[in-house]
C-alpha cells in the first residue's frame, strides 16, 4: 500500500497538542492523545516529533504568536507619540480580553519550561522577542523589567481570577517607564 501523502499532517498534529493541553493540561499530553485528538495514526506523532518535548516545542511556538498578534495588529510601539504605559495595558487588556482559554494555554506551555528544560528556549525567544520590541521605545533593562511586569500581571489575573484593570495596570507601567 503506498503512503499516503499528507501535508497538513504535522501542522494537524500541533493544533491536536494545543487542544489537547487546553482541555486536559500538559499532564494529559502524550503521543497516543494527540494522535487520538488529530485523527492520525500513533506513528505520525512520533514520525513529526520525536519526543513529546519536541512537540510541546512546536506547540508552545505556535500558541506564542498569539500575544505577538496582538502586539502587531496595534502597532502602538512604531509611533513615538503614543502612551507607552497606555499602550502596554491595552495590549494586556486585548489579550486577556480574547479567548481565555488560548492565554491560559500560551501560559501553561510557557511555565511547563520550569520542567522542562526543551521548553527554555521558546520561553526565552518569546521574553526576548518582547524586550526587544519594547527597546525600540525605552532602553534594554527597562524594557527587561516591562516583560516581567507584563508577565506578572497577567498571571495575576490568570490565577486569582481577578479581572483585569487597565487603570491599575497603566498605572504601575508609568512607574517603570522614564
Amino acid at each position: 500500500m503506498a503512503r499516503r501523502y499528507d501535508p497538513e499532517r504535522r501542522q494537524r498534529i500541533i493544533d491536536a497538542a494545543i487542544r489537547v493541553v487546553g482541555e486536559e493540561g500538559i499532564a494529559g499530553l502524550s503521543h497516543r492523545t494527540v494522535a487520538a485528538e488529530a485523527d492520525v495514526p500513533l506513528g505520525s506523532t512520533t514520525y513529526h516529533f520525536k519526543t513529546l518535548d519536541d512537540l510541546m516545542v512546536a506547540a508552545l511556538r505556535q500558541a506564542s504568536e498569539g500575544f505577538a498578534k496582538v502586539i502587531a495588529s496595534r502597532g502602538g510601539l512604531e509611533d513615538p507619540e503614543t502612551d507607552l504605559a497606555t499602550e502596554l495595558a491595552a495590549w494586556m487588556g486585548e489579550w486577556l480580553a480574547g479567548d481565555r482559554t488560548g492565554v491560559e494555554l500560551e501560559y501553561e506551555l510557557y511555565l511547563a519550561a520550569l520542567r522542562r528544560p526543551a521548553l527554555r528556549p521558546v520561553a526565552a525567544e518569546w521574553a526576548q522577542d518582547l524586550a526587544d520590541r519594547l527597546s525600540r521605545r525605552t532602553d534594554a533593562v527597562t524594557a527587561r523589567a516591562l516583560v516581567a511586569l507584563l508577565d506578572g500581571i497577567c498571571l495575576q489575573v490568570l490565577l486569582t481570577e481577578v479581572p483585569y484593570d487597565e487603570g491599575y495596570a497603566r498605572e504601575v507601567l508609568r512607574r517603570v517607564i522614564p
